[in-house]
């Protein structure tokens, strides 16, 4: 849940240390690995720091090493050699007792990081170099951190911005050539901040970024954060549809100090307009393909303490086999709501772990009753039908029911709960958008070339 909207978010703790910018934050009540919303976990608090690489510009050579957990002290290490065109992998490293029992990194375009574990479970390192001036959020669950057992923490990183004077330059997302559901919003990450003090540089970037589609339909972009743009639609992408997305930036001057440099341009198509509608009260799920239902399918949701997210989200990835454990939202083993199960043909669509999934435990309960822990729990068939039916971007909305709002940017992609009105107030350019009742700026989208 977004700390901005909720006063049970995370109570953050930021630093700047070295060449990333870390958060750390006190246990609240959060997500299980199910998405399950759960009870308050130990009342510890996370402490995190980083090893040297104070010198400005670039990444450390070697990893950089984080303290996860600290329960009575913070041990910090000898600083590493930096190279400021170098860039190196990132290592979460626990130096208290106990293992780390999960690990989830993301970027800002929503994409898993890749890493491994050493054999001691003590420490995570990235599978790959990390590039300078990205952002990435690392969700944790520590098993037997002294007294205070399972235990839970959220780090929120930055890697060092390129030196100043360097080419400004931008990713999008999704990926390239990919078929994508309507609801997919585009992601674009600089790799430089443009801070919301400078209106003028956000100008420039927003114009240099052209969105063109094929059917025609009007678009805005929204400034997430200083290295972070979504792109989406007034009312979802056209089914059937072709996105080309075109970095304008490069030789562009942005500020001082600043140009732009060359990007590679984001191209993709939209499948049919999948929707999978959850009526909580009902305790069933619609699925709709361009308008039409397909099936109805009876389901159960979260109980009382664990109510399911209400409104739109978009389907994240899919994974046919995922373990699902109570601690990791602070049950303690032994109680009657403990649970540690191997879950099949699980769609995700929050990145804290809520789930669309088999749940065969609660068969009698489905279209019944809610007695899930936060995911929405299906028959095996039904399970595994939707996971073949749906895909990535495709959109999942809960109605009729009792939790949460869905937050629009911190735990997936939330972006269609904002407003048409608030949403265009997110762009540098609003006050073009307002004017006229449609983008004309190089962000609007146009028919395609």
């Amino acid at each position: 849940m977004s700390s901005r909207r909720s006063t049970r978010g995370w109570g953050a703790l930021s630093l700047a240390v070295g060449a990333v910018l870390v958060s750390t934050a006190a246990q609240a009540p959060g997500l299980d690995s199910a998405g399950e919303q759960g009870a308050a976990a130990q009342d510890a608090q996370a402490v995190v720091t980083l090893d040297g690489c104070a010198a400005a510009g670039g990444l450390c050579t070697a990893p950089h090493h984080t303290v996860v957990l600290g329960g009575d002290r913070v041990l910090t290490g000898p600083p590493f050699a930096l190279d400021p065109k170098a860039t190196g992998p990132v290592e979460l490293a626990l130096r208290t007792p106990g293992v780390l029992a999960d690990v989830n990194v993301t970027d800002q375009r929503g994409r898993r990081i890749a890493g491994t574990q050493s054999a001691d479970h003590t420490r995570w390192t990235s599978a790959a170099p990390l590039p300078a001036g990205a952002r990435y959020a690392a969700r944790l669950v520590v098993d037997g951190a002294g007294a205070h057992g399972s235990h839970r923490a959220r780090l929120d990183f930055r890697t060092a911005p390129l030196p100043a004077g360097e080419l400004l330059t931008v990713t999008f997302g999704p990926e390239d050539g990919g078929v994508y559901g309507v609801g997919r919003p585009v992601t674009a990450e600089l790799s430089s901040p443009v801070p919301e003090e400078d209106p003028s540089a956000r100008r420039a970037v927003e114009r240099a970024l052209d969105v063109r589609s094929e059917p025609h339909v009007e678009g805005a972009w929204y400034w997430v954060g200083p290295t972070t743009l979504h792109y989406r639609p007034r009312t979802y992408w056209p089914a059937h549809g072709t996105v080309r997305v075109h970095s304008g930036l490069d030789g562009a001057p942005i500020a001082a100090g600043l140009r732009g440099g060359p990007s590679r341009s984001l191209t993709f198509t939209t499948g049919a307009r999948i929707e999978a509608v959850t009526d909580v009260s009902a305790h069933e799920m619609a699925v709709f393909r361009d308008g039409e239902l397909l099936r109805t399918l009876p389901v159960t949701t979260g109980k009382a303490g664990y109510r399911t997210r209400s409104g739109i989200k978009v389907v994240l990835g899919k994974e046919p086999l995922v373990r699902m454990r109570g601690d990791s939202i602070g049950i303690a083993r032994g109680s009657k709501d403990f649970y540690d199960l191997k879950v099949r043909w699980a769609t995700r669509v929050t990145w804290s772990g809520e789930y669309l999934h088999a749940a065969p435990w609660s068969l009698d309960s489905q279209g019944s009753e809610d007695v899930s822990h936060g995911c929405t729990g299906m028959s095996p068939e039904d399970a595994a039908w939707l996971f073949h039916t749906v895909r990535e971007g495709d959109l999942v909305r809960v109605v009729n029911g009792f939790g949460q709002p869905m937050t629009p940017f911190d735990n997936g992609f939330g972006d269609w709960n904002l407003g048409w009105p608030d949403w265009l107030r997110g762009s540098a350019l609003a006050t073009d958008a307002r004017g006229s009742g449609t983008r004309s700026a190089a962000g609007a989208l146009r028919p395609a070339l």
